[in-house]
This record gives structure tokens, sequence and C-alpha cells, in this order.
């Protein structure tokens, strides 16, 4: 038992430093995560799960791969997937489709499996997924259509590619144990009913239950989580091996059930699946062995090779004949393809009970697996913006700015940006905020920004600079504190506080490598307070004839510089280190208050 301990302590310390180093690198976590799992076990043998978990591993990984499957399904809105353009729609079906028959004739004749087992690898090869493509577009920096139908590939093939992964894995496994092949259709037919019957009926009650709040919200998410477990059991109970089709069916049910509550889940889950995941792929990559890495054969880099060169770009060119996209865009969409988590996660699974029910080939399941995962996560992460730059696909450094908050303050803001001709998108969880802005014509992302959810689906694309005007001063330092590793050094902004000296000094401390935004006095408070007695953000062209100081003469001194914009465009934006000095030609946006003795 203390064994035990000890290795799940450590495996949770290395998950974390792995995580923390694919944040460093911008690099997706399952490659830090896999390479430390290969590390610690067939490499040095420090870790040997097998002997630490026993009987337990198995339950484990099922149980596991049950929670990262259904939050994926719970993502898969049908609406997003009719939202996003025949490109992505084609990508996710008829793509996948092309993508997986290539995969299974290659497992056939290259690595010599059944068609059984070529089936297994040909579906599971499909799925990309968030995990891995989100960081690679962060610091690829495509042309904003290119990287949204990236993207949206990438968050909807997820799901879709697991459904199917799931049904041909059933069907494999049913022949294995059946033998007969009347059996083993009746079987499958079995699993099929039990499958969509049990999660399509947990799915709409599970929803009604919490569309009408029959259970207090703050045991939605640990009530679906036992829920869908319990569904997930219950269904292996009725017939072996469904019950990852049910929580699969279960999620996309309410993923499309109108008026569930499902953000605060997702936000959970998503908290729960990087622990899952974290610790799940160390101790799969550490269960693989010097004999199967053995197995990786030249055969094992033929395949790789055809799935990466004649699948993916076969695929990109049927699914974008009647696109507007031109050949250079293309040929980025056919590169651009790494294998993720939902790949890896259901691959050892599989691989565990087919070698249980002694199928050919399942030996070659996780170690093929993990090396096209491996490899293009790796190649695909140093050579995908060398490869937009010379395709001249990549898109020019991003001047937009990202606003915590969509109140009235950030509205303002946001406004007077876009009308100058910056890209902008305001965050906030306030709801009625968000419709606010959406009503004034501002892109919006609803939702927390720091969560999982917002990696995958708040887009960066064209966005530069944030700036944090948001009420709550917390949100707005973590927020700076997160994006100014993506976005860089001197684009992230912090606002004034006006608080107790500790605090400040507290604010100081963790935020003092950040620009000042302003004079360096101005709080999120003060601004509110201008704003709501009717201070308006006014735009002036500066000339030789005319400058600030007369600009400022005008108003009586009334005003707070805010940002200039270049006659190429490049914007500035005050702050208390570099004060504003306007030049002849500059556009001059500064906040002018209201004609009162108040200010």
């Amino acid at each position: 038992m203390e064994d035990a301990a000890l290795a799940l302590t450590g495996i949770g310390l290395l998950a974390l430093i792995c995580q923390w180093l694919a944040w460093q690198l911008r690099v997706p976590a399952i490659l830090p995560l896999l390479i430390a799992g290969i590390a610690a076990g067939p490499v040095t043998g420090i870790l040997e799960p097998d002997a630490v978990l026993g009987d337990l591993l198995f339950p484990m990984v099922s149980l596991a791969v049950a929670v990262i499957l259904f939050e994926g399904a719970l993502t898969l809105d049908f609406r997003e997937l009719r939202g996003h353009g025949h490109t992505v729609s084609r990508l996710v079906t008829w793509g996948a489709l092309v993508t997986a028959l290539i995969g299974i004739a290659a497992a056939h004749w290259v690595l010599g499996l059944s068609w059984k087992m070529a089936s297994v690898l040909g579906a599971l090869l499909v799925v990309t997924g968030p995990t891995v493509v989100l960081p690679l577009l962060q610091s690829l920096r495509a042309r904003e259509h290119v990287s949204q139908i990236l993207r949206w590939e990438g968050i909807l093939i997820d799901p879709i590619g697991a459904i199917g992964a799931v049904l041909v894995y059933e069907y494999v496994a049913l022949g294995a144990s059946n033998g007969a092949a009347t059996h083993t259709l009746f079987s499958f037919a079995q699993t099929a009913v039990i499958g969509f019957g049990l999660g399509t009926a947990g799915g709409y009650l599970w929803g009604s239950v919490l569309r009408h709040y029959w259970l207090p919200q703050r045991l939605h998410s640990f009530g679906t989580l036992m829920v869908m477990l319990t569904l997930f059991t219950a269904s292996n109970q009725l017939f072996h091996e469904s019950g990852l089709l049910t929580v699969t069916v279960m999620g996309v049910w309410m993923a499309n059930m109108r008026g569930v509550p499902t953000q605060p889940i997702l936000e959970f889950k998503e908290t729960l699946s990087i622990l899952l995941i974290s610790g799940l792929f160390i101790l799969l990559a550490a269960r693989l062995s010097l004999e199967q890495l053995g197995l990786l054969s030249w055969q094992a880099w033929v395949f790789l090779v055809i799935l990466v060169w004649v699948a993916r770009p076969l695929a990109v060119w049927l699914c974008t004949l009647s696109s507007s996209l031109n050949w250079r865009e293309k040929a980025l969409l056919a590169w651009l393809s790494p294998r993720g988590i939902v790949a890896a996660a259901v691959a050892s699974l599989f691989a565990i009970r087919l070698e249980t029910l002694d199928v050919p080939g399942a030996e070659l399941l996780v170690p093929v697996t993990f090396l096209v995962i491996i490899s293009t996560v790796v190649v695909q992460s140093l050579f995908s913006r060398p490869l937009a730059r010379l395709l001249k696909v990549d898109a020019p450094t991003p001047s937009g700015f990202l606003i915590i908050g969509a109140n009235p303050v950030a509205r303002a803001f946001g406004k007077v940006l876009q009308e100058a001709g910056f890209t902008v998108r305001l965050c906030d969880h306030n709801w009625d905020a968000i419709q606010e802005a959406r009503m004034a014509g501002l892109s919006t992302y609803y939702g927390n920004p720091l969560s999982e959810h917002a990696s995958q689906h708040l887009a960066l694309t064209g966005l530069g600079h944030l700036l944090p005007l948001s009420p709550y001063r917390e949100l707005n330092n973590l927020a700076a504190l997160h994006f100014e590793h993506v976005l860089g050094h001197g684009n992230v902004f912090r606002l004034a506080v006006e608080s107790s000296r500790s605090a400040r000094r507290h604010h100081q401390q963790a935020l003092a490598h950040l620009p000042l935004l302003f004079d360096g006095h101005t709080t999120f408070t003060r601004l509110s307070s201008l704003i709501s007695r009717d201070a308006v953000i006014r735009t002036a062209n500066i000339n030789d004839s005319f400058g600030i100081e007369d600009y400022r003469r005008i108003h009586q001194n009334r005003l707070l510089t805010l940002f200039t914009i270049s006659t190429s465009g490049r914007i500035r934006i005050a702050t208390a280190e570099k004060p504003l000095n306007p030049k002849a030609g500059d556009l001059l946006i500064s906040l002018i208050f209201p004609d009162s003795p108040e200010f």
C-alpha cells in the first residue's frame, strides 16, 4: 500500500511538471507526458504500473477513458457543426472516413494486421483533438480562416472519431469472443441497442434533472459524474464492453438538449480530465515494454508515412474541392494533423482488452499509435511555423485586443477600437453583459477566459494585446498573468488598484513587470464612474497646427489619453511608464470627462 501511495504521488508530481513544461514550451501536454512515462517505465524501470496497481489497472483505465470520452462528447453541439462551413463539416465526416479507410488498408497490407485489427487501428488514428491542435495554432499564427478550420476540426473530430472507434472496437471484440459471424453481428446489435438506448435515456433523464434544477446546483457536476459512471458500469453489466458507447451517446445527447446548463459541468470535467489524462498517460507510456518498442519495424514507419503524406492530403483535397481556399492554404491544412489524447487513451484500453482475448496483432496497437502521436506532434510542432511562412499563409503580427470584461467600460473601449479597424473580442461570464456587447456588434466569448473550455473555444487569432477591464481585480490579475505567456511581454497590461496598502503591495509584487495602463492612477472604479456620468471616448487627428496641448486646452485638460494610431496603422497604448507623445499624422483616442466640477 505504501509503495502504491508513493508511486501515485510521484506520478502526480511528474504530471504537474510535465504540464508546466508544456505550458512553458507551448507544446501539447501529451508530448512531455508520454516522454516522461517512457523514461520512467521501459527506459529506467522505475515505474511498473502492473506491479503497482495490479488488478485495479484495467478498471482505472476504463473509468478514466469513460470520463475523457464523455467530456469530449459533451462538447459536440450539432449547431456548431452546421455553423462552421462546408469545409469543416466535410473534414469531420467524409474526411474522417477517407482517412480511416486508407489507414485500414495500410494497416492490413503494410503492417500485416488482420482486417479486424486494421479496422480498429485505422478508426483510432482518425482523431486529432483540440489538446494537440490548439497549442500548435497558437505558435502557427496562420490566416484566420485557416486557423478556424483547423481549430473547429480538432474540436469536433474528437467526439465524432471516438464514436466511430468505439463502434469498430465493439464489433472486433465481440467477434473475437464469440467467433461465429452471425453471433458477432447479433452481439453487436445488442451493444448498439444498449449503448444508444441507455445513453439516450440517461442523457434525457439526467438532462431533465439539471434543466429543472431538481438537484442543487452545487451538486450538478458531482451528480453528473456519478450518474455517468453508474450508467457506464450498468451498461457493461448488461452487455460486456458497451459502456463506452453508452457514455459517449449520453454526452452527445446532453450537449444538444436545450436548456441543460452544461458549462459548470464542463469546467468541473476539465479539471478532472487534466488530472486523469496526466496520470493516465504516464501510466500507459510506462506500460510500454522494450519488446513492444522493438516491434516498430520499417513497416511501422511506412504506415506512418502513408497516414501523414497520403491519407491526410487526399482527405483535405476531396473535402475542399468546392471551397475558396487556394493551394497554399490547402497544403497547410494537409500538413497539420497531429494525433492526440483520445487516440492514445482509447488505444491503450482497447489493447488491454484485445490482448486478453488473444486477438492477433493487438500487441501492435499501442506502440504504433504512440509512434504516430509522438512523430506527428514533434515534427509538426517544429516545422508548421516555417512552412506557413514558406507558403505565405501566415498572418501579420496580431494587433487586436482581448478585453477581459463586457461591462459598459469594456464595451466603450471595444467599440472605439473596432471602429479604428482592430479586431476586438470581449470575455465575460455575465450573460447580460455579453448580450449587450453582441447587440453593439462586438465579438464575444461567454465564460471564464482562464478555463480549459476557453483554451479550446476562445479564438485568439488576430489578437495581440490584453486589456483587463473587468470589475473583478483577481480575474484581471490572473488573466494578465495567464495570457502574457501567449501574447508576449509588453502586450499585456494592468490597471491601478485602490484598496488597502497590503493589497496594493501584493498587487505590485505579483504584476510589477506588467505595464501600468494610462496615467498609472486610473482604476476600474474611476473608469466606470466616468463612463456612467457621460464621459465619452473620442478621436482627434493630430497635425502640425493642432497638437496635443491644443487638444488639452480645448477640453480644459479634462481628458485621459488612451491610444495613438500612426499613419501606418500601428497602435500605442498609454502607460505610466511610457506616456503618449502624439506626432503629426497620429490619431489620438482619449476619454473626455463630463463638463462638471467633480472631474
